[in-house]
């Protein structure tokens, strides 16, 4: 496997368990079992950390899928 693909199917994958995390926090923060509290000085975990991330994984993924296309493409 190439880098591009292992790149690409890496970060798929993290962006399904980010999104599925935030799925959950979400659930729990409207029932009220997780809330989120922030002390001084410190930034909180909610579930818009996770949606975060499960976006820049989702990107990542995307565009290594374009470059392995992009070089299948020149050949």
């Amino acid at each position: 496997m190439n880098m591009e693909k292992q790149l690409s199917t890496v970060a798929y994958w993290i962006g399904i368990i980010s999104t599925v995390l935030a799925l959950i926090t979400r659930l729990l923060a409207v029932f009220g079992v997780f809330v989120s509290t922030s002390a001084s000085g410190k930034i909180p975990i909610t579930y818009r950390s996770f949606l975060d991330g499960a976006i820049l994984f989702f990107m990542m993924a995307i565009a290594s899928s374009i470059a392995m296309w992009v070089k299948a493409q020149k050949q």
